[in-house]
């Protein structure tokens, strides 16, 4: 795995999105750096279907390979959520990460 250092100096707050980015959780907790960590947790049927419909707009690969690859990931989904977890972050929903980053930017304490 590569690193790359970045400096959130003066930065009253840094957003790491993506499926790796609970990888750094732990460590931000020992720094301190830590406000929230959050996986988002979606309806995985809603997913599919905008994964295969941005996928086939796009001609990504054939019709075929697409349905296959998406259902795999559906079945996928909740061992990367546990994994996430796992590691850190807490599953919720992307209303409830969006209040509490705002929270976090008006410099009020973290919102249930």
């Amino acid at each position: 795995m590569a690193t790359r250092p970045f400096d959130v100096d003066g930065s009253p707050l840094f957003v790491a999105e993506g499926i790796f980015a609970a990888e750094i959780v732990a460590e931000c907790r020992r720094r301190g750096l830590l406000a929230g960590a959050y996986a988002l947790r979606r309806p995985r049927g809603a997913t599919f279907v905008r994964r295969l419909a941005r996928d086939l707009a796009e001609q990504r690969k054939a019709p075929r390979v697409l349905i296959r690859r998406g259902v795999a990931l559906l079945r996928a989904e909740p061992a990367v959520l546990r994994r996430q977890t796992g590691l850190g972050a807490e599953a919720a929903r992307a209303g409830q990460v969006l209040r509490r980053v705002a929270a976090l930017l008006a410099g009020h304490p973290r919102q249930p």
